[in-house]
């Protein structure tokens, strides 16, 4: 069954089907470039609820095997952040 252009792809950014159709049409053929057109994954979770989809996605819009669709590399914060400051009010 195809897939809906209205279909959300990522929730976190809102990328729909269509806006990843868009992008590959546009030259974005890789995961790695699909996140930097759309967005999808740099939102709350990161890729962890959208990564499989857009990888699939990616895959069958281009034709390509699954197994090649590499997944974007994960880049965390460059210091990490103390619990305390998240916790604070504030006031404080």
């Amino acid at each position: 069954m195809p897939l809906s252009e209205k279909a959300i792809v990522c929730a976190c950014e809102d990328v729909s089907a269509h806006d990843v159709d868009d992008a590959i049409a546009h030259g974005f053929a890789d995961i790695e470039s699909l996140k930097r057109y759309t967005g999808l994954g740099t939102g709350p979770c990161q890729g962890k609820e959208c990564m499989v989809h857009c990888a699939l996605l990616c895959a069958t819009r281009t034709g390509r095997p699954e197994e090649t669709v590499t997944p974007f590399t994960a880049r965390p914060p460059i210091v990490a952040a103390p619990l305390g400051i998240f916790a604070r009010g504030e006031d404080e």
